[in-house]
């Protein structure tokens, strides 16, 4: 009988929030402690900074770092020295160890509290624009070490299949572009830097240059790429694109990218 009303009383005590059998105390969270048949032992309590709490007749007891139903195991242990078969259930009342960190530059240094269950994607669609933030570095930083490096693909191509759960103490790191723009020289009509927006390809960029001057050699494009420490030259037959409608020849273009269109001698 008693595990009965142990399990009722549990199930109705608990918030949804604390039904996720994985989460874990921390220090500022409010838990509810009731043990049946003991009002003086009924209480709300709030884990001090030091991750501890405090009962009647048991004193300081580690509470951060414990799931709810560590934390009722451990009490129930230590009341067994006062009552017999005691029957103990805790809830989670209310969740200050939900955070998340947003830092890196790219985006405004922030906290956001999980209210709920949360995700990566959700957490970065609620940020705001991320034009400056360099979603091909960023990545999340749980317990030592990194449990997801680069967003491009889930944020920017809709690959939704990588998007995580994020976890109360995760840090995102969302750097700051080094690069926005890509630049476009020689023999176009207006040199320039222009800013990389997403789909940003070669005959755009040269369009937004002015188009090719009269000397150009459109066939004589360059596309001189940084991949690491190694420069990649990408040669392209503009006229083509432009005359043919070779659309093979309209490359995607990257911030940093340099289009070097090169002059005719004849």
């Amino acid at each position: 009988m008693k595990n009965v009303l142990l399990a009722l009383m549990c199930l109705l005590m608990l918030p949804v929030s604390a039904l996720a059998a994985d989460y874990v105390i921390g220090e500022g969270d409010v838990v509810g402690v009731s043990v049946w048949g003991e009002q003086d032992l009924t209480t709300h309590v709030k884990v001090r900074p030091d991750g501890k709490i405090s009962l009647p007749g048991i004193n300081d007891v580690q509470a951060a770092g414990l799931t709810p139903e560590q934390l009722r195991e451990l009490l129930t242990g230590g009341l067994t020295t006062l009552l017999k078969d005691p029957i103990v259930s805790v809830s989670l009342i209310d969740s200050r160890n939900s955070n998340v960190f947003v830092v890196g530059g790219g985006v405004e240094s922030r906290v956001f509290h999980m209210e709920s269950r949360t995700t990566l994607l959700q957490l970065l669609a609620s940020l705001g624009s991320l034009q400056a933030a360099d979603l091909h570095a960023s990545y999340v930083y749980r317990d030592g070490k990194k449990v997801m490096t680069g967003f491009h693909e889930l944020f920017s191509k809709g690959q939704f299949e990588q998007d995580i759960q994020l976890e109360a103490g995760d840090t995102v790191y969302l750097p700051l572009k080094t690069e926005v723009n890509v630049f476009v020289v020689g023999a176009v009509n207006n040199p320039k830097a222009i800013f990389c927006r997403e789909g940003l390809t070669l005959l755009d960029a040269i369009l937004e240059a002015g188009s090719f001057s009269k000397y150009a050699d459109e066939n004589k494009t360059v596309v001189v790429r940084k991949e690491g420490d190694e420069k990649r030259f990408i040669d392209v037959k503009a006229k083509d694109l432009v005359n043919k409608g070779d659309l093979a020849q309209n490359l995607p273009l990257q911030a940093g990218d340099y289009i070097i269109v090169k002059e005719s001698y004849f």
